[in-house]
């Protein structure tokens, strides 16, 4: 199909104008007075909701330049959602504003697009540190529940993520599931979750949601690599003919097979998934143990030299429930079995043992209380319940927001919120840059600039003047800064308003990728799009007459 091509200025305005129209889109939702926004869905009731990346996921413009701009935002949001799970819409806001003041000093000021890269990236690097420094530890119960209510909205949302959190631990797992009733309930099952996910993302049936369930599940769990689909057709025949769903955990997998896997799938054939199992050498071979005593399946070893094509449904284990992620895998099981008690206790005396020696190797031991955490903090469920399936949704987008919001806190700490904390590095870390040029320097600066957006439309969505409550805020000293809920200027932490480390420095180390790629900017490639000529209705019907 034949290109279209525009250069420079004009290429940029183009691309600018996608990212302000789904920007501005996103941006309305930013706070505790901001407006949700209402999803057209091909099936079923409409999403109104304000969640960030979901909200970029579903806008596509005709116009293929206004695509392109939309597209690069929507990276942004999908970056920071992957890595800390919450944070998207202060990421789009500092992308749309990194980016249009690029722009600008490309067109305007005459500004290099390279060297306007490489401020911004040292810039961006600034902050995250800086953001570090400042951060502190959640230790309380309290702290927690304020960063899930901060992060959903509702004190109802931060009261269940906090009660999960309590009952797993601060390592624990939490799922978030749709119940059959109107009340939102937590459960604390027995199972386990590793770091691996499916091994193609073509598994996916429902691409929006990213992740694939599958119930009262049999799997399959060896170490060894499989080749062929021949070598466990017994495995797959079982599942073919008993309409069970198959998880499939080994070493690594052939491309070929994985692909027919694949096909197989999304024909609604076989219902089978691939993952790789997590670790590597002797430890994998220990994790592969603790799941397969968890499942009450046989681990299918190569030390054992156990063969895969003599494996049949008599080696698979059995899962109440598979929860499987781009990164992580979740086992769902009934009640805790006399195997696996005994497994714990296997594993609570080696870590007994290696404490007692003089010199032992502290590797060992994390790996060994890493297994212990995985098989005995249990999973949390919280079922979310409502009235109408639109209030479902947007419920359970805004638990799933906090949860993310939470463990992000009890990962890197908590920095004070409502913009507060970009305000404060805005005011210091213009002192770290070192370099001359004037180019550098000036994306140096549209980086600190755009860290003032986040309190301007905070402000806007709750209807104060933006620029008067910022020069407040660029006022405060300490931890006071403006709470948009009362209107008022407060301590923050005092009133548990805080944003987690890991979100704020996720969502500026993202803008601040996109955008300084964006400003080198001096051309964009588009498909042409070609009139098609109709013939005229009214000639047609004087041509009938």
């Amino acid at each position: 199909m034949a290109k279209q091509i525009v250069y420079g200025e004009i290429a940029r305005k183009k691309i600018l104008k996608g990212i302000d129209l789904l920007a501005n889109t996103v941006k309305i939702t930013l706070g505790p007075k901001g407006q949700n926004v209402l999803l057209e869905q091909k099936y079923g009731s409409p999403l109104i909701i304000n969640d960030g990346v979901t909200i970029t996921k579903e806008i596509s413009f005709k116009d293929a330049y206004h695509n392109a701009g939309a597209k690069a935002i929507c990276e942004i949001a999908t970056r920071t959602n992957d890595v800390s799970g919450d944070g998207t819409t202060t990421a789009v806001l500092l992308g749309q504003s990194m980016i249009r003041k690029g722009f600008e000093a490309l067109d305007t000021g005459g500004f290099k697009g390279v060297l306007l890269k490489q401020g911004i990236l040292e810039a961006s690097r600034v902050v995250a540190q800086q953001l570090l420094a400042k951060s502190r530890s959640v230790n309380t119960q309290e702290e927690i529940e304020n960063v899930a209510t901060i992060s959903s909205g509702s004190l109802e949302t931060g009261k269940i993520v906090a009660a999960a959190i309590e009952k797993v631990g601060k390592t624990g797992v939490v799922n978030v599931d749709e119940s059959k009733s109107f009340e939102t309930v937590l459960d604390v099952v027995e199972g386990m979750q590793f770091e691996k996910g499916y091994v193609s993302p073509y598994f996916v049936v429902n691409q929006k949601d990213s992740l694939i369930e599958l119930e009262q599940a049999a799997i399959l769990i060896t170490d060894h690599k499989i080749n062929s689909i021949f070598e466990i057709n017994r495995i797959l025949e079982y599942s073919l003919s008993n309409r069970v769903p198959l998880l499939i955990i080994a070493e690594s997998f052939d491309n070929e097979m994985v692909s027919i896997l694949v096909a197989n799938k999304k024909g609604n054939y076989l219902n089978a998934v691939a993952v790789e199992a997590p670790s590597f050498g002797d430890h994998q071979k220990e994790l592969l143990q603790d799941m397969a005593i968890l499942t009450q399946a046989t681990f299918v070893s190569k030390d054992l030299n156990m063969k895969l094509k003599d494996v049949d449904e008599k080696f698979l284990g059995k899962v109440n429930k598979v929860i499987i992620k781009k990164n992580s895998t979740t086992l769902v099981v009934d009640n805790k079995t006399s195997a696996l008690e005994t497994r714990i206790q296997e594993i609570q005396s080696q870590i007994s043992n290696i404490k007692n020696m003089k010199d032992f190797n502290q590797h060992d031991l994390n790996n060994l209380t890493n297994r212990l955490a995985k098989l005995t903090g249990g999973i949390g469920i919280i079922h979310v319940g409502a009235t109408t399936e639109t209030e479902l949704k947007e419920k359970k987008l805004r638990i799933e927001d906090a949860l993310n919001a939470t463990k992000a806190a009890i990962e890197q700490g908590i920095v004070p919120g409502g913009g507060k904390a970009l305000v404060e590095i805005y005011k210091t870390a213009s002192s770290e840059l070192n370099s001359a040029n004037e180019s550098v320097r000036k994306g140096y600066s549209i980086v600190l600039e755009s860290l003032l957006e986040p309190t301007k439309q905070i402000a806007t969505n709750a209807g104060f003047d933006a620029s008067m409550i910022l020069q407040k805020q660029l006022e405060q000293k300490d931890n006071f800064g403006f709470n948009a809920e009362t209107g008022q200027f407060v301590d923050l932490v005092k009133d548990g308003i805080m944003d987690p480390t890991a979100v704020t420095r996720q969502a500026v180390l993202n803008a601040a990728s996109i955008a300084s790629i964006m400003v080198t900017t001096g051309a964009a490639v588009v498909e042409e799009v070609l009139e098609k000529n109709y013939p005229n209705i009214d000639n047609m019907n004087n041509d009938l007459l």
